[in-house]
């Protein structure tokens, strides 16, 4: 396991070239449970993003990709331990003390075997980036409206802004892809494995319950949270706003895939089933 944590030296450089503004006279919102559990999945989860993507823009290299899609994935990487050391702060800030841990052998991608590289790119970029991503930029914002805890609001206003530039590299990746002389595997992959990715995200964003999760406190909505039933609506938004046109322009039927998905996850899953993404935590 690897703790997560901030150097030292980054932590020097942050007192000192990023000074804290006299904080306004506001009344301290209590930080619950909740909160610390929530900030510090979040630092797992970037921290585990800026691995992926390092190892994602590695393949890039090794198939001697667009020099931009490579230096977007690398800039990238740099926005992901940003956003970790964010949501670090704010973990503290809220009481956190133990330090979130991360399994190493989650920190990459599964390699491609005997597969053709530029395969394993289009899963890594279309799961990741064009579903995670995309849903990632609504998501946000809408956790950043009710936020009103300045070293959370900071927080979200920096992966807010860069959110967008990693959804639209997702895309760029793909368009890319579908140029090359393997395009016809690449989107024959992606028309065939699209649904199971979909259903990977719907059991993050809609567990069983999440539904009837409709509210929370104030302070837990300060400090960044959101009711259950949200992640739901903004995924299902995501779905016809996003998906369904984006997907189209290529021709791959983003509707039917969500239909199958949904289907699938209907009949229960046989035994021994797994492969859970990590997501948002309702």
């Amino acid at each position: 396991m690897a703790a997560v944590t901030p150097s030292p030296a980054r932590r020097a450089r942050a007192r000192t070239s990023s000074p804290e503004r006299p904080a306004a006279r506001t009344r301290r919102v209590a930080a619950s449970d909740a909160v610390r559990l929530e900030w510090g999945r979040r630092v797992e989860a970037e921290y585990r993003s800026a691995a992926i993507t390092q190892h994602l823009t590695l393949w890039l290299i090794q198939m001697g990709a667009s020099p931009d899609l490579i230096d977007d994935g690398l800039r990238i990487v740099k926005d992901e331990l940003v956003h970790a050391d964010l949501s670090h702060r704010t973990f503290v800030a809220a009481g956190g003390e133990a330090m979130p841990a991360l399994a190493r052998e989650t920190l990459g991608l599964r390699g491609p075997g005997r597969e053709l590289l530029e395969l394993a790119v289009a899963r890594a970029g279309v799961e990741v980036f064009c579903l995670g991503e995309t849903v990632a930029v609504p998501l946000f914002k809408v956790l950043r409206e009710g936020c009103t805890v300045p070293v959370a609001r900071r927080a979200l206003d920096r992966v807010l802004r860069d959110e967008v530039r990693h959804r639209d590299f997702g895309w760029a990746l793909l368009r890319y892809l579908l140029a090359l002389p393997c395009a016809p595997a690449v989107k024959q992959l992606v028309v065939q494995e699209l649904p199971q990715m979909l259903g990977r995200v719907r059991r993050s964003y809609m567990p069983p319950g999440a539904r009837g999760r409709v509210t929370i406190s104030e302070e837990d909505r300060a400090w960044g949270l959101m009711a259950g039933a949200r992640y739901g609506e903004i995924l299902e938004r995501a779905i016809t706003r996003d998906y369904v046109p984006r997907f189209g322009e290529h021709g791959i039927d983003a509707a039917a895939a969500w239909a199958r998905a949904v289907e699938m996850q209907e009949v229960p899953p046989a035994a021994g089933h797994g492969g859970e993404v990590p997501a948002p935590e309702p």
